[in-house]
């Protein structure tokens, strides 16, 4: 009996500091960087506002310290002046709808290119063993190494701008939507195919539909490409667009402007992005914000 009494103790007094450790672990306060840590909205708010803030501040005292004339460095006042002035003034906005015109149609064009065959390459591997290779390597061509030869055969017009905008992203597209498309599980497929399931039947009721919400949140981001190629595609025998105005304003070192057309073309990007986001929520919200 005092043998069995005395065994108690021992486990009870084993236990107690794992269970004061427990209790202290609990009692912890949370880590200002940790992993898996997850934001509120208003959390997420305030830290990207505080972001905005530091860039803009940085902006402001470079500008202040004299690194180069005011003229060919003007701060954060004067670049949204000027943007003011555009719009209110001199007609900007004639030069962004064909901008994003532009980008729109160029990139409603790759995607109905490059999903089919993203989907056909990641879902058959004879189809990905003949065109991998191929758009591969494609991958690689600087897009803007074509405008002398898209000059010649298409013109200086919107067919051509367009084109440069396509081709700068639509090889990417199909090769980042094929490696959606192989993230399928393969025990869905088996299972449609046991259920009797053809070919064409799995290709859209299993695949596609189960990569779909990949295949928003991979457009979202290769539309941030698309724009990137635009001021390439515009400054060359442009009459309109923002790339356009930009080179205009080179011509009188108005320094101002050009800064203020980054910042509009930044901001359209990150509405598009906004856009994609929200598109994807409503569509898939059972997937929930982790996946956007």
């Amino acid at each position: 009996m005092t043998a069995r009494l005395s065994e108690q103790a021992t486990s009870q007094a084993r236990l107690a500091p794992a269970t004061a450790d427990n209790s202290r672990t609990r009692r912890s306060p949370r880590r200002w960087f940790d992993f898996n840590q997850t934001l509120k909205g208003g959390q997420r708010l305030l830290l990207g506002s505080l972001g905005w803030f530091g860039f803009f501040l940085l902006w402001q005292i470079t500008s202040q310290m004299e690194l180069a004339p005011d003229r060919l460095y003007p701060g954060p006042a004067a670049v949204f002046g000027s943007l003011w002035e555009l719009f209110a003034e001199k007609n900007f906005l004639s030069d962004v709808l064909p901008s994003v015109t532009r980008i729109v149609l160029s990139f409603a064009i790759a995607v109905l290119l490059a999903l089919p065959i993203g989907l056909l390459m990641g879902s058959f591997a004879r189809v990905d063993g003949v065109l991998n290779p191929l758009l591969g390597a494609w991958r690689y061509l600087p897009a803007p190494a074509f405008i002398p030869l898209l000059l010649m055969w298409l013109g200086t017009g919107d067919t051509q701008k367009i084109t440069l905008l396509l081709m700068g992203v639509v090889f990417f597209l199909v090769i980042m939507l094929a490696d959606v498309t192989r993230q399928t599980p393969k025990v869905l497929i088996e299972t449609a195919k046991t259920l009797g399931g053809g070919r064409r039947t799995t290709l859209w009721t299993v695949v596609f539909r189960h990569s779909l919400p990949g295949y928003v949140d991979t457009c979202r981001q290769m539309l941030a490409v698309s724009w990137t190629y635009l001021v390439i595609a515009e400054i060359v025998a442009a009459t309109d667009g923002i790339g356009a105005m930009m080179m205009r304003a080179k011509r009188f070192v108005h320094v101002d402007d050009i800064m203020a057309g980054i910042v509009t073309i930044g901001v359209l990007g990150l509405l598009f992005d906004v856009l994609f986001r929200l598109l994807y929520r409503t569509c898939f919200p059972y997937l929930g914000r982790g996946h956007s």
